[in-house]
């Protein structure tokens, strides 16, 4: 499966995923054209992080999160 032509779409998905792990309270920071999701990549099945990463949300295993340029600012 790849990603959709319509945002809405995938990142309703993505958030559907990274909700199992994400923190509840802030889940969101954003900087610049960059969306972070405070969410620890290793909590997620390689399965579920290879779809984020088609979804356009990709790990950052050192930091303990995820990070999107798709869905941040023009």
């Amino acid at each position: 499966m790849s990603r959709s032509d319509n945002a809405w779409t995938d990142l309703i998905e993505a958030a559907t995923v990274l909700a199992k792990h994400g923190d509840p309270v802030s889940p969101f920071h954003c900087e610049h054209d960059q969306l972070n999701v405070m969410a620890d990549p290793a909590k997620f099945t390689a399965e579920e992080i290879a779809r984020l990463d088609e979804l356009g949300f990709h790990a950052d295993m050192g930091n303990e999160f995820f990070y999107s340029f798709r869905y941040g600012s023009a």
